[in-house]
């Protein structure tokens, strides 16, 4: 008798340490689901396997001290069952009904748990299939997906641990443990409702974005939204970020020894603000630019192509104006004096400029440059000279220490505008397309000139870039073999190259039907 009753006090030891090492399984399971544990899996894994070991050894511990204990009274001759009633009755009736009490209700509330999540999990699966096909947008499906995924964890990980809270309840655990129990209940809701708030206002901004997308059209507001929609992503982030110390905010005050860190919180949020209204600005100022200073219906070319070289210059002075009051801002939220500073930079912008003559006088070129409309972006110019060689090509932008010009082969050029020189602008009113023409000596010039004229003539009714028909200037060279003639057709600014090819092509083709003999083309002047 007295060995049975050891094997199922052994037994019984055995079961409540299994049922232990079963909750802190559930436990372990639930805590890597966790979003930001995930990458610590195997660590959880790891410390997982520690404490199974750790409750195996103190299970055989405890029933190799019971089997002693229960030896030592067989030894002595007592009866096992008389001794441990004996030990039992000496402890009150009331602890040991507490005991039973607090187990059965742990258990039934752990298994009712257990049970009651996949309902609440398949619930869940079924709100969120039922929010994709709501609004018949495939855009947001996927943001809708995580946000109901993350919901899913929040709530199965919150009805653990206010489980265990009730758990500790029923079993009678020092109040401390209730208390940080508690603590890491708030700590996880704050945090877990942060991030599914991160991924409703993702799920909104995505649905939104959709939405305005699909109504938008030239009648209504929504027609300017394509032009900032290039923002959503940075708007997502900083939204994101403001939510993440929000986070931070409310969790600090929880924990003693960094609640300092509350204080500073507010003014993250507000440079994170700042850092975005910039870019805002910045954007509608380029917005407005665009809209209401460039695309004017009744400007001419040349006004529109003055106001396209002098938006580059208007963006860059009013995104650094922007990005300098942001930073003088800033400065002044984290407690420093911006005065002082500025004094000093002004003081040292002389002292640089005493030593940087060459910028100033390149800063100064181009200030003449810009404002006595010297050459606009697009015009076509010869100018100062890189390694030896001038330099020709379309001007594609005018910065105030540089030039950038496009060579008709393609290279930029970048001169700075200290060292432009003279210029020779191709660009203004008109130029002349010349062409030099080799035919042979025994040529009719007379018949050769109206043949010219008449391809001048078809040029011109072809080509809106041509403004006067070609003419024959005369008779511009004896050369060893042949007589070089001079043509020139008046054209708009920046198109002779152009023309000449196209006329050349056509003189080529209508002196071989013409039965007129050319002689090789000269370099054109």
């Amino acid at each position: 008798m007295n060995i049975v009753i050891i094997l199922v006090e052994v037994g019984f030891v055995v079961f409540i340490f299994s049922l232990f090492n079963w909750l802190i399984g559930i436990t372990c399971k639930q805590i890597v689901k966790i979003s930001w544990l995930n990458e610590r899996t195997e660590k959880i894994a790891t410390l997982r396997r520690n404490i199974s070991r750790f409750l195996i050894f103190l299970c055989v511990v405890l029933c190799l001290l019971l089997i002693g204990v229960n030896g030592v009274v067989i030894y002595r001759g007592d009866n096992v069952k008389e001794f441990q009633l004996n030990l039992i009755q000496s402890i009150p009736t009331e602890f040991w009904v507490n005991l039973v009490t607090a187990s059965l209700k742990t258990v039934s509330l752990l298994m009712l748990v257990n049970w009651s999540i996949p309902l609440l999990h398949r619930a869940i699966d079924w709100v969120c299939v039922v929010a994709q096909k709501f609004d018949q947008i495939k855009a947001n499906d996927d943001s809708t997906e995580a946000f109901f995924r993350v919901l899913k964890r929040i709530i199965t990980n919150s009805i653990w641990i206010l489980s265990a809270i009730l758990c500790s309840q029923f079993l009678y655990f020092p109040e401390v443990v209730e208390k940080y129990l508690y603590i890491a209940l708030k700590i996880y809701i704050i945090v877990s409702v942060g991030l599914l708030i991160v991924k409703a206002v993702s799920t909104i901004i995505d649905t939104l974005d959709a939405l305005s997308l699909k109504y938008s059209n030239s009648n209504n507001l929504l027609r300017f939204y394509e032009h900032f929609r290039h923002l959503i992503p940075l708007f997502k982030k900083c939204l994101e970020y403001v939510l993440y110390i929000s986070m931070v905010t409310l969790i600090v005050p929880q924990i003693e020894f960094i609640a300092w860190i509350s204080v500073y919180t507010s003014i993250i949020i507000q440079i994170i603000g700042i850092f975005f209204l910039s870019n805002v600005l910045i954007e509608v100022a380029n917005f407005i630019l665009e809209e209401f200073y460039i695309r004017i219906s009744d400007l001419n070319d040349l006004q529109k192509q003055r106001r396209m070289t002098l938006i580059p210059l208007m963006r860059s002075f009013v995104k650094y104006l922007i990005y300098f009051s942001a930073g003088v801002t800033v400065l002044k939220l984290i407690g420093i004096d911006a005065t002082p500073i500025l004094a000093g930079a002004g003081i040292v912008s002389i002292a640089i400029g005493f030593g940087a003559q060459n910028l100033i006088n390149d800063v100064v070129c181009g200030f003449f440059i810009l404002f006595e409309n010297y050459y606009l972006v697009g015009d076509y110019v010869e100018a100062g000279k890189i390694e030896e060689r001038c330099v020709e090509g379309i001007v594609e932008a005018i910065e105030l220490r540089t030039t950038h010009i496009r060579h008709p082969d393609g290279q930029l050029q970048i001169i700075r505008n200290g060292d432009i020189g003279s210029i020779i602008n191709y660009s203004k009113q008109y130029i002349y397309a010349k062409v030099e023409v080799g035919v042979s000596y025994n040529s009719n010039l007379d018949r050769v000139y109206k043949v010219i004229e008449r391809v001048g003539q078809q040029l011109k009714d072809d080509y809106q870039d041509v403004l006067e028909a070609t003419q024959v200037a005369g008779l511009e060279k004896f050369g060893e073999h042949n007589l070089l003639l001079l043509t020139r057709t008046k054209v708009k600014p920046g198109k002779h190259l152009h023309i000449q090819r196209v006329l050349r092509k056509i003189l080529k083709e209508t002196f071989s039907q013409e039965e007129i003999e050319i002689y090789g083309f000269s370099k054109d002047r």
